[in-house]
């Protein structure tokens, strides 16, 4: 029973206690000790700086910041764009439209002839030059002479006899016949291997010689010099007559599709 009363009392005080509490008057803040005239109140570093660091750190409202202002300043004006061209303005050249004209094709009613034949380069180049103010174009042509006693084929002067006898027996048994030994002369040791009316048979067997590893040669027999020709497109008023008579050669009327 003693246990119980002092737990009642206990109780009744707590709740004493927590009603006090909660009904007492709130406590006024203390009055701040009266300055002496004169003297000034003491403040701590802290309290001396922190209405500057608030005033630096607030800018004021609607003026604005010296890194606004300046990025402002900078920033270049939009370029205008490129006015684009009226409708029936003339288009500009390109290098297409400059580039030259062709060369035109020769006319259907063209004229050409073929002057020649001339001894000489030199003979050559002096009648282009008479022809070339008379003639909207000129080609040279150079022309070689069938040989007259036809073409030969042979291997060329070997070091001594014996070497050209060798060189003989390999050629006889590589299977070439018609083959003989010059004795004597200016092509002592040479190897003659035929004689030929046309070109084409003598090349062929000396292109046959050289696939069997010899060295071969075609050459002509006789004269077999060539001869240069002018072939003339004639232009306006070009008198044939008066050109062959001026330049002293033959003239032969031509083709001139031969020279498109």
């Amino acid at each position: 029973m003693l246990v119980r009363a002092l737990l009642v009392l206990l109780l009744m005080l707590n709740l004493g206690v927590t009603a006090w509490w909660g009904l007492r008057a709130p406590v006024s803040p203390p009055a701040p000790d009266a300055q002496p005239l004169g003297i000034a109140r003491l403040q701590l570093l802290s309290e001396r700086d922190a209405p500057a660091a608030r005033a630096n750190a607030r800018p004021a409202i609607g003026a604005p910041s010296a890194a606004l202002r300046d990025a402002t300043a900078t920033v270049p004006p939009p370029a205008p764009a490129p006015a684009s061209p009226p409708a029936d303005a003339a288009p500009t050249s390109t290098p297409e439209a400059n580039a030259p004209e062709p060369v035109a094709a020769l006319a259907k009613n063209a004229r050409c002839y073929s002057f020649g034949p001339f001894e000489s380069a030199d003979l050559a180049g002096s009648a282009r030059q008479y022809l070339q103010p008379l003639a909207q174009r000129i080609a040279v042509r150079e022309q070689r002479a069938a040989p007259a006693r036809g073409w030969r084929v042979l291997l060329p002067p070997q070091p001594s006899r014996e070497q050209a006898q060798a060189v003989a027996q390999r050629i006889a048994a590589a299977g070439f016949n018609d083959y003989f030994v010059v004795a004597d002369g200016a092509e002592a040791n040479a190897i003659a291997l035929g004689r030929y009316r046309t070109e084409d048979a003598a090349r062929k067997r000396a292109q046959a010689l050289n696939a069997g590893g010899f060295a071969a040669q075609a050459e002509p027999l006789g004269d077999a010099r060539a001869s240069t020709w002018l072939d003339v497109v004639a232009g306006e008023g070009f008198d044939p007559d008066a050109a062959q008579a001026a330049i002293a050669v033959q003239r032969r009327g031509i083709d001139c599709a031969k020279l498109r």
